[in-house]
């Protein structure tokens, strides 16, 4: 089965193992930790007292008094002092520029009401220039404490926004990416009179909807494709800001134990970017990228010339990103059935299911993994459909296509099994669970939550493996909340009791795995890491605590402690 790690690679290993191990004096270690639990991911042994790397590689994993053979002099040497380590973690679906400018515009991720969005707004208006536009993103209405008395469709309008901002345009984005909030001064430079004139075409969006009110008016959101129609004003950004926001992602992920990070979507200025940080030996963290599918003419340019697997393991282009539907939270999700809390309305099919099939026979063809977003029901069906249809119609190309569906929130129990018969991969992003399932209730009602909603044990029983994260801008990076809701089924304050549908928890081992060897075999590197396992790549996360002994009431305290990324110590919290 191809979810099996490679027999190629395993001979690799072993063949390694047994010359490290066979010939110990030979070889010298760069670093030796010891001195807390270590765990390895590795079936062959669980845990080891130590590890020895040489340079950015495992040497050794086992018993402390066998890693000693390899100290020398010059032998950098780590006492974990009872903490513990993990191979490095690996952000299995997140936006990188996304997280680094997350941290350089206005962030609402943890704002709760709309009156402190409001006050954000006008503290950015006091530093602004005028006619400068403000930028911001992490709003969510549904994690409100309070709604505004003013609402159309569940969401607040822009008319106080408008009062603290009056010359400066503003557009915020949600949470999920899938809808934005605008000013009326952004909607005024993209021509969207208040009271439309000639009727209401303009407002007309496939795949998209902007919000009115009963008179016809914009209410200032813009949902799903809609964002396009204030976003394509925004001016771009500076090489220099890009940068910034480059380097402000590494240090996040460092400081959140991240050591890989799969990058769902980037366009021809991302991987320019991301070359030029490359050749700048600026890149400390392990991309494996997705290009966008929003840009035929790239996805035309790179089925010609093939994927591109970095022989540095710090940038790898072989998947493509396709965006299906929207998201639950602003009602895009494209759902079988009307959403509970908004009667005839079915979300939104964002990319036309024949452009799936396209891309995946394309992928197929041309050696790409494709990976498409669907949340909704019906988006996971359609998609699956065309996956389907493409390899029954290149039966001879699809050995170890490993395609994926990122986010794989809502199943139709039917289209549970289909994910282990087509080997697709599900990435699902646990922290999404944690922070929707109290609200989402009201989208899909009892039945189709308990039946098809975050179903992580059911996937994995069915003989896929899946793949952790956060969705970063859309949450946190913080792999801990994502563990812990994996092992909890919680929210972050610890409710309900026993957890929501506590039948699909995972196991804290999978939960690691999900996270580590699993999300390494998602992107084709299960050979180079996700393991503590010599021959592979010397990334590791160690912890203040034992994240997978700790009362569950305790996970949340868990801190990174240290990380370290191709041999060397990148990241260490000071006490």
């Amino acid at each position: 089965m191809h979810f099996q790690k490679s027999i190629l690679g395993g001979l690799i290993i072993a063949a390694f193992t047994f010359t490290a191990c066979s010939n110990p004096k030979k070889e010298s270690a760069t670093l030796l930790i010891h001195g807390g639990t270590i765990y390895t991911v590795d079936s062959a042994q669980t845990t080891v007292e130590a590890v020895a790397t040489k340079d950015n590689t495992i040497l050794f994993a086992g018993t402390l008094a066998d890693a000693e053979k390899y100290k020398n002099e010059q032998t950098q040497v780590i006492d974990l002092e009872g903490k513990t380590m993990t191979p490095g973690l690996i952000e299995g679906h997140g936006h990188f520029m996304g997280l680094g400018y997350n941290e350089l515009n206005i962030d609402l991720i943890n704002t709760t009401s709309y009156q402190e969005m409001i006050d954000a707004v006008a503290k950015a208006v006091k530093n602004a220039k005028p006619g400068e536009w403000i930028t911001g993103r992490g709003w969510h209405q549904s994690k409100w404490t309070q709604m505004p008395a003013d609402t159309v469709n569940g969401f607040q309008t822009h008319y106080r926004l408008s009062e603290v901002s009056p010359d400066n345009p503003v557009y915020l984005a949600h949470a999920s990416g899938h809808a934005g909030f605008a000013n009326a001064k952004a909607m005024e430079i993209a021509g969207l009179e208040l009271l439309p004139k000639d009727g209401i075409d303009k407002f007309e969006v496939e795949g998209g909807e902007v919000m009115r009110d009963a008179l016809g008016r914009p209410t200032g959101i813009f949902n799903e494709r809609a964002q396009g129609l204030i976003s394509e004003h925004i001016p771009e950004n500076t090489p220099e800001k890009d940068i910034k926001a480059f380097e402000l992602a590494v240090a996040a992920c460092h400081r959140n134990g991240i050591t890989g990070f799969h990058d769902a979507g980037i366009g021809k200025e991302t991987i320019a970017l991301y070359e030029n940080m490359k050749a700048a030996d600026r890149i400390k963290v392990r991309l494996y990228a997705m290009l966008t599918g929003w840009d035929k003419d790239l996805l035309n340019e790179w089925y010609e010339k093939g994927p591109m697997v970095d022989e540095d393991h710090l940038m790898t282009i072989r998947a493509v990103k396709l965006n299906c539907d929207g998201a639950l939270g602003s009602r895009g999700a494209w759902l079988l059935d009307p959403y509970t809390d908004r009667p005839g309305h079915f979300g939104h099919e964002t990319l036309p299911m024949e452009f799936v099939k396209e891309t995946a026979l394309n992928g197929l063809r041309n050696g790409f993994q494709v990976c498409a977003h669907a949340i909704g029901d019906r988006a996971n069906r359609e998609i699956l459909d065309r996956y389907e249809a493409a390899m029954k119609a290149l039966p001879n190309t699809t050995e170890n296509h490993r395609f994926r569906i990122e986010h794989a929130q809502h199943l139709h129990p039917d289209d549970i099994p289909r994910f282990a018969e087509l080997q697709v991969i599900p990435a699902m992003q646990a922290v999404h669970m944690s922070s929707d399932r109290p609200w989402a209730i009201d989208r899909l009602g009892e039945k189709r939550i308990k039946e098809g909603a975050y179903m992580w044990q059911t996937l994995l029983k069915s003989g896929v493996p899946i793949v952790n994260g956060t969705d970063v801008p859309v949450e946190p990076l913080n792999p801990i909340a994502s563990f812990y809701a994996s092992v909890s089924r919680k929210t972050l304050k610890g409710t309900p009791d026993g957890g929501y549908e506590p039948e699909q928890k995972m196991t804290r081992e999978q939960a690691l795995r999900s996270y580590t060897l699993d999300a390494a075999y998602g992107a084709f590197e299960e050979d180079i890491k996700g393991s503590i396992t010599v021959g592979k790549l010397a990334d590791f996360t160690i912890y203040n605590q034992d994240l997978m002994q700790v009362p569950e009431n305790k996970i949340l305290e868990t801190e990174i402690a240290m990380t370290i990324f191709d041999g060397e110590v990148v990241y260490e919290k000071k006490e």
